[in-house]
């Protein structure tokens, strides 16, 4: 096949709550792009049509799902039998993939997909099209070590991962987190592991960092505090933290404050935050598309731990406080201590924080911000760069080249 033929790259995005998989999934795929590759994005996030979608990206969108427990999903819209949505997810997934014909198959998070609706799909193209390379990505830490063990032993992942994986990303740093060693991965896995490093995010430049300052209000010398919850399904508990902080401090306040509570707050949580921030003139935001600018315009980002915060923050440079969600996963605490032990954040765990705690570590970081900026100056987001790599090699093989 000629070296410069189409090359298909079929994306699955679970998202079922939350911006974290589907931002993650559009940053990889606008970095992947190039002549004569297509990307298409399978995705249940009730919020893909609000990004701007390139040329050679689409997606198509599969019925949202909503997380109630760990094993537990219902429809997020529509009203019929939970069953019956993932059997409609299950075969539009299917029949993607059989039209879409693609050579390379990249699945964010979970190695079956939600209640193993990519199983089908993973199947049929190991039998029909062997030649296509699957790859699953990981994000640099899953859970604690016992949790995701028991987890993945009882749905046979390490047998997937054996069975239907070429290659397994990981966007992290093995010498922060091991999950070869934290998951108990056999060696016959972690062969087909490379660790990308941290996803990078883009770096506005100056004029826009400068006009977004000036949009909120800030004045030359004043300090801007930017708090952010990411989706925002369970962030009211910072919001309300920093909320009661605020409502404590007398006036005029020392800095300015804009509060992005995310898209999935629900309704009288958002509402309340509103409110509240209202009557002290702090302005809010339900879902802001330009969070590169935002963030790289603060001098402080205050918000929880999730993947996507901490690139952002690490990509722009920014000192952050972050208050990290502790159930009904690990994941945001264990990043939080793991990154803190390097310099690069600081947190505050939910046992600690209070009004006091919260404007001690805000007032200490937004006075003493050096150490974070040395920190963050000499550690390197390397995800683009792996990632190219093994585009790269993937390439060459499907065109007959070693």
């Amino acid at each position: 096949m000629a070296r410069d033929a189409t090359f298909n790259i079929l994306m699955y995005c679970h998202d079922t709550f939350g911006l974290g998989h589907i931002r993650r999934t559009m940053a990889i795929a606008n970095h992947l792009r190039r002549k004569n590759i297509n990307i298409l994005i399978l995705t249940g996030s009730p919020i893909v049509g609000r990004f701007s979608f390139p040329e050679q990206i689409d997606f198509v969108r599969i019925p949202g799902m909503i997380k109630m427990t760990n094993e537990e999903y219902l429809p997020l819209s529509i009203k019929i039998n939970a069953r019956h949505v993932l059997d409609i997810r299950k075969n539009i997934i299917t029949a993607t993939a059989k039209a879409f014909q693609p050579q390379l198959f990249i699945v964010d998070k979970e190695p079956l997909g939600l209640k193993k609706e990519i199983l089908p799909t993973l199947q049929w193209l190991k039998r029909c099209l062997p030649k296509t390379r699957t790859v699953l990505g990981l994000r640099d830490i899953m859970d604690d070590a016992l949790t995701v063990q028991t987890d993945w032993r009882e749905k046979g992942v390490y047998e997937t991962l054996e069975n239907f994986y070429n290659e397994i990303w990981v966007y992290g740093v093995k010498a922060y987190y091991d999950p070869i060693k934290e998951y108990a991965i056999p060696d016959s896995i972690s062969r087909k592991m490379y660790f990308t490093g941290y996803i990078p995010r883009k770096i506005p430049d100056e004029k826009a960092v400068r006009q977004i300052r000036k949009e909120q209000g800030v004045k030359d010398g004043e300090k801007l505090v930017v708090v952010t919850t990411g989706g925002g399904g369970d962030g009211y508990y910072v919001m309300d933290a920093f909320l009661s902080m605020m409502e404590s401090e007398p006036r005029p306040f020392p800095f300015k404050t804009v509060l992005i509570t995310g898209p999935f707050m629900p309704r009288q949580d958002r509402k309340k935050a509103f409110e509240r921030a209202r009557r002290m003139g702090i302005r809010t935001y339900r879902f802001y598309r330009w969070m590169e600018k935002i963030l790289a315009a603060a001098n402080l980002v205050v918000g929880m731990g999730g993947y996507n915060t901490v690139c952002e923050v690490l990509t722009q440079r920014t000192p952050a406080l972050i208050i990290p969600r502790e159930t009904p996963r690990r994941e945001q605490l264990i990043r939080a201590e793991v990154l803190q032990a390097q310099g690069l954040i600081n947190y505050l765990s939910w046992s600690s924080l209070s009004v006091e705690s919260l404007r001690k570590e805000i007032f200490r970081i937004l006075n003493q911000p050096e150490p974070y900026y040395e920190a963050m100056s000499s550690f390197r987001l390397t995800g683009f760069d792996i990632m190219s790599q093994r585009l790269k090699t993937i390439r060459e093989r499907k065109n007959g080249h070693r």
